[in-house]
């Protein structure tokens, strides 16, 4: 193409002069006015080169502005039964459960064994308000005699609930469990007694503990009831309501 271009123009140059040899004056003349033709176009063609570009980007740039809009218009034109059970979901996930089940946390639970011991208590007593229960209270510290938190569940049962934060090598013991015995039934009045740790219970603890009704939520329940993986410690398992219905369940 190049070739055939140089080609032609070597041949009009020759011809131009074979011309221009028989007609000096009109020859003369002509290149007179050819001159500031050129020029002009000379100057021109960077300022088209310049708008070109301009054009090919404003283009580009126009393309990129109708994808967006397209993806924009996908992503709000869902169906309105797509709309409706995302909107579910959302709020089946935030909704407190009122069947003894669990819902899951919106964010990770939090590390149980890296709090202290009051914000142990209040991270137990978010777990209750969050799961269903009412009337929520942390009551722990001196003279609280064995019970840390108070709350009412979903079913209407008084809840007693001691914390105990202990080490993986110190597990609760059943004289643990004979102090908050003596007095979570008598003193306050549970119709629910809990004693929820960080780490284990010991056999005898355990064995206490189903002789009079406390139930027991160790360190991998208590997981699991954050996490919305486990069971609340008041369903769905029956749990006894006190001392005298021991052997009942």
């Amino acid at each position: 193409m190049i070739g055939a271009l140089v080609c032609a123009a070597v041949l009009l140059f020759v011809r131009f002069a074979a011309w221009a040899g028989a007609h000096p004056l009109p020859a003369t003349l002509l290149a007179l006015l050819a001159v500031p033709v050129l020029y002009v176009v000379f100057r021109a063609m960077p300022r088209t080169r310049e708008l070109r570009r301009a054009a090919r980007a404003g283009a580009a740039q126009a393309d990129r502005e109708l994808a967006e809009a397209a993806l924009t218009a996908q992503s709000t034109a869902a169906p309105a039964e797509d709309r409706d059970t995302v909107r579910l979901r959302s709020e089946a996930a935030v909704a407190p459960a009122r069947d003894g089940l669990t819902a899951v946390l919106p964010e990770p639970a939090p590390d149980f064994t890296a709090l202290d011991p009051d914000g142990f208590e209040a991270a137990v007593a978010a777990l209750c308000e969050r799961d269903g229960c009412t009337d929520v209270q942390v009551v722990g510290g001196a003279g609280d005699l064995g019970a840390d938190v108070l709350a009412t569940a979903p079913d209407g049962r008084r809840v007693v609930v001691q914390c105990k934060q202990y080490g993986p090598t110190n597990k609760v013991g059943s004289q643990d469990l004979q102090r908050f015995g003596g007095t979570c039934w008598s003193v306050h009045g549970a119709q629910l007694a809990v004693v929820v740790t960080t780490s284990e219970f010991t056999a005898p603890a355990t064995e206490y503990a189903e002789g009079c009704g406390i139930r027991c939520v160790d360190g991998a329940a208590l997981t699991a009831w954050a996490d919305g993986s486990g069971p609340t410690p008041w369903g769905p398992t029956p749990v006894w309501a006190g001392p005298e219905q021991a052997g009942q369940v």
